[in-house]
């Protein structure tokens, strides 16, 4: 057991063999595009970052009883611990909200990802594991951390929120809408929200994608005027929320506020929005 949803690379290697753990790799593309093809952590299962954290065709998140079912079919149980690995990184924090929400009690993201896990030589397959059906009780979720637009905009210069951006530079100025990518989609609108201050989230990481320590973490958001001992809330946002999810697991589970919102529709709502400001 550990009390932290953060865990080593060494912490799993040493429990690769445990039935009771099973290690799910959160992908950013799907299909034989997904590096998981090629290779992976011994044992772990693949899901496309849909297929696993949304709802199957309206964006919102999987519910308790969706859950339970998708992860029952691969052979998790609600009893299971869960570790997950983001490729890249911040798929790993995402889904791990999206199963907070949904009630998964025991989620786990591993520290540094695949880019941790490969540097330091651990051992990767090919093998797509066999999975075997199991029950899956649904269990009840928390959404207590996830906040939409009306609450954004009717708190928009409110003096105890913090609004902490944490895309690229580019997009928090509005040279662009998307991070990466010959093609710059995802809002109709380049800019931020008003107010919102920019820290970007790799600001968190090490090189090999591990958290940086909590002195270090601090010293970064204090930087940019974000201490949440000093403020009411402090809400983060990117532009899928992927990010924002980084944000929330540094500021939530590793500095221990509990202030800490996400709002979940981000610049790809909210730059797209008829009649909604966008500050530049």
């Amino acid at each position: 057991m550990t009390s932290s949803p953060i865990v080593t690379a060494d912490w799993l290697a040493e429990r690769l063999l445990d039935p009771t753990i099973k290690v799910i790799e959160v992908s950013s593309k799907k299909g034989e595009d997904a590096p998981y093809t090629q290779s992976h952590i011994p044992g772990a299962i693949n899901f496309f970052w849909k297929d696993l954290c949304w709802h199957d065709t309206d964006r919102e998140f999987v519910t308790s009883e969706k859950l339970a079912e998708r992860l029952g079919a691969v052979g998790i149980s609600e009893t299971d611990r869960i570790v997950l690995v983001g490729e890249p990184v911040q798929y790993g924090t995402y889904a791990l909200w999206a199963l907070t929400m949904a009630g998964h009690r025991e989620a786990y993201v591993l520290d540094g990802s695949r880019v941790k896990w490969q540097q330091d030589a651990r051992p990767m397959s090919d093998v797509v594991p066999e999975v075997s059906p199991v029950e899956y009780v649904p269990q009840a979720g928390d959404s207590t951390m996830r906040l939409g637009r009306e609450n954004v905009r009717s708190h928009l210069g409110d003096e105890g929120r913090f609004l902490l951006d944490v895309r690229s530079p580019e997009e928090y100025s509005g040279e662009r809408v998307m991070e990466i990518g010959q093609f710059d989609h995802g809002a109709e609108r380049g800019g931020r929200i008003p107010g919102a201050k920019h820290l970007y989230f790799r600001e968190f990481l090490n090189a090999d994608d591990t958290f940086k320590s909590p002195a270090e973490l601090k010293a970064k958001l204090a930087s940019v005027g974000c201490v949440p001992e000093s403020l009411e809330e402090v809400v983060c946002y990117c532009r899928l929320s992927h990010r924002a999810t980084f944000a929330w697991t540094v500021l939530t589970h590793i500095l221990g506020h509990d202030n800490i919102f996400i709002y979940d529709g981000s610049w790809t709502e909210w730059g797209s929005i008829v009649g909604y400001p966008v500050e530049k």
